[in-house]
């Protein structure tokens, strides 16, 4: 046996296969006749011609993010999602891409300028198990160079909160970190250089803000606290907001500054309070403003104020007096609110909790509660003379595992733990509808027909919904476990679904994706089922484990196919199995054996799209058969991405991230 320099991997020609070793454990894997006398470990896979370009990121971070969502002079809008921060010009149905983080953003700050934006993001793993510290960006939003990179090994955990100071040109940052103590740091930004830092709080703060008439003045707030921070040369002293006879919040939860410099802050008891200028005493109430928390307050050009409710999900515009002018109610479907700021127009921008981005505006005079509606197929009341609002970003808010391409159109179709399937367009990227399911969902797949889509859930059950009306048209449950792979065969008359259980279950599929019954039980791997791939004939079936087998099956029983030389020539349909002679050279250096979370081919055989636990997208030539091939690689995930699919034209590649949500479109060019 022919061994490479690395220890990773050896060749036995004569039995034709490679072996590899992850974790320990050796990974056979059989190669085709016609490679088995000219393969050599030794000999170097080339870089892919074709690259890839970030074209499309769809969400928005609103489930655990504020203050996040600003509209530029140049009409573009600015929020993030993962470690991307995105302006987005709706007009123009184009977005740019601020690409400098390494894991995920967690706030954002613009300058008085309207140009410079500050990002701050959370500590981040490499590949190789180091700390990527914490750190503020400040880049330019025209040009997206970085500026400055500020804190690097100074914040601990993650960047929470960050803020330009106003009233001195922008000469100040302040930032709050998620350390135990939450130090709240002033910078003077452009020497990089810190100022002065303080003990903030030991509970949560949650946003922070310098006063826009004092450069010197900073307000905190957060669990059950309001700070006014002055700063004096490279100290900061602590005034403590006084609630008197007023019931103190659990939560402070939002800032803002009215035009004649008092402060305001909205509370989770539904309070506006009103605290005189630059003081720590508050001159008038607007009391249970709002049902539940007020999470965000939004001062508009014209000195009016807007209030974005999380319960009862309202948005009240009140007057200099803080008397209610009108209201109206973000629908259930799309969450409480979470950001509000003025758009173009008299239009407000709202980022949801849910994950979305609505525009909308207020009814000229005091109408019902009006309801933001969107395109037909949600079936909203209307209640206002208005055109309606927009939808402008959409996104899963729970882990996302589930993708799968339409077979001939600019389709595709994903599902996550938060019961939701989503069938996307990719020209429009807005959903062409969305379901709610009963169980967290885990993976999809399409009937090469295109008529209907299964889908896998966490709980063991499986369901059959009609591509064009979402209408359910089957429902089974195979065990208790996660479904972690469903998949029809080319031909169309079976479906596979592997389970968490170790088996493989193969359906009949009858009246064009119908009707279904069991043929057969793949029963021999001795871990979960992980990925699996059809022949193109649809005859065998290849599966993946959880300890890194790879086992074939004929398809019409499910009987285990023992003798290599049956399969070895197989020609697959697909090559989603990240185990296997053809993909093999996708697996780093020492790599753990769940580092490679999904690979995908494309159509015209020419590329092999990896998705690894580093936030990573990686993109090698096809096939993939020598160790640690080179390949480009592409942030803009943060921590694990978890599957990769190409657009049935290969125009374009999908990536889903795991515990982001999010879900990136690259062009590959």
């Amino acid at each position: 046996m022919k061994r490479s320099p690395s220890k990773e991997c050896a060749v036995n020609a004569e039995d034709g296969y490679v072996r590899m070793f992850l974790r320990g454990r050796p990974v056979t894997m059989h190669m085709p006749d016609q490679k088995r006398d000219s393969y050599s470990l030794e000999h170097k896979g080339a870089l892919p011609e074709h690259k890839l370009k970030l074209q499309w990121v769809y969400g928005y971070r609103g489930r655990d993010c504020r203050s996040n969502l600003y509209l530029l002079p140049t009409g573009e809008i600015v929020y993030f999602n993962a470690s991307v921060v995105v302006l987005y010009n709706v007009e123009e149905q184009q977005q740019r891409h601020y690409l400098g983080h390494n894991d995920d953003v967690k706030c954002l700050g613009i300058h008085p300028d309207m140009v410079t934006i500050a990002t701050g993001q959370v500590a981040g793993t490499s590949k190789d198990g180091k700390l990527l510290p914490p750190h503020v960006r400040v880049w330019d939003s025209v040009s997206l160079n970085t500026l400055h990179v500020i804190g690097m090994g100074v914040f601990d955990r993650a960047v929470t909160c960050v803020a330009f100071s106003k009233s001195n040109g922008g000469a100040h940052l302040c930032a709050v970190d998620d350390a135990n103590d939450h130090i709240l740091s002033v910078w003077n930004w452009q020497k990089e250089k810190q100022l002065a830092d303080v003990k903030c709080s030991n509970d949560s703060v949650l946003a922070a803000a310098f006063h826009p008439m004092d450069a010197n003045l900073i307000v905190t707030c957060g669990k059950s606290h309001l700070n006014l921070w002055t700063m004096d040369g490279n100290t900061l002293t602590k005034r403590q907001g006084l609630f008197e006879k007023n019931e103190k919040p659990k939560y402070v939860l939002c800032v803002a500054f009215a035009e004649n410099g008092d402060t305001i802050t909205g509370d989770s008891s539904g309070n506006i309070f009103v605290w005189a200028k630059g003081g720590n005493r508050i001159s008038q109430v607007v009391a249970r403003a709002h049902e539940g928390g007020i999470f965000s307050l939004c001062v508009l050009k014209d000195g009016t104020l807007v209030s974005g409710g999380g319960k009862d999900r309202r948005m009240v515009l009140w007057d200099h007096d803080y008397n209610k002018q009108s209201e109206m109610e973000v629908p259930e479907a799309f969450g409480p609110v979470r950001a509000v700021t003025e758009g173009k127009q008299g239009e407000l921008l709202v980022g949801t909790t849910k994950n979305t981005v609505l525009t909308g505006s207020f009814p000229e005079t005091l109408n019902p509660i009006v309801q933001l509606f969107l395109h037909t197929q949600y079936p909203f009341s209307i209640i206002s003379p208005l055109s309606p609002p927009l939808l402008i970003s959409q996104g899963h808010t729970d882990e996302l595992w589930g993708l799968d391409i339409h077979p001939s159109m600019e389709q595709f179709v994903t599902c996550g733990q938060d019961k939701q399937v989503h069938l996307w367009d990719t020209n429009s990227h807005q959903p062409l509808w969305s379901k709610t399911i009963e169980d967290p969902g885990r993976c999809a797949g399409f009937h090469p027909s295109g008529a209907v889509l299964a889908v896998g859930t966490m709980t063991g059950r499986w369901l059959v919904l009609d591509a064009d009306t979402r209408d359910l048209v089957f429902m089974h449950t195979d065990g208790n476990e996660i479904i972690s792979n469903i998949k029809y065969s080319p031909d169309g008359n079976f479906l596979a679904v592997g389970s968490h259980d170790n088996f493989v279950y193969i359906y009949a599929v009858m009246e064009n994706g119908k009707k279904y019954s069991r043929v057969g039980k793949c029963t021999g791997h001795s871990s979960f089922v992980t990925h699996l791939d059809w022949s193109v004939d649809s005859q065998y079936i290849v599966t993946n484990s959880g300890d890194y087998e790879i086992l074939f099956w004929e398809a019409s029983s499910g009987k285990h196919v023992t003798s290599m030389d049956l399969v070895r020539n197989v020609e697959w349909a697909t090559s989603t199995c990240v185990l296997g002679f053809s993909v093999f050279g996708v697996w780093p250096d020492g790599a753990d054996g769940t580092d490679i979370n999904a690979v995908c081919r494309s159509h015209d055989s020419s590329l092999l799209a990896s998705a690894d636990d580093f936030g990573k997208v990686h993109l090698f030539s096809n096939p993939c058969s020598q160790p640690r091939a080179p390949s480009h690689t592409y942030g803009g995930h943060s921590s694990h991405v978890t599957n990769v699919a190409f657009l049935h034209d290969d125009s374009h590649l999908i990536s889903t991230g795991g515990k982001d949500t999010s879900i990136l479109q690259w062009v590959v060019a």
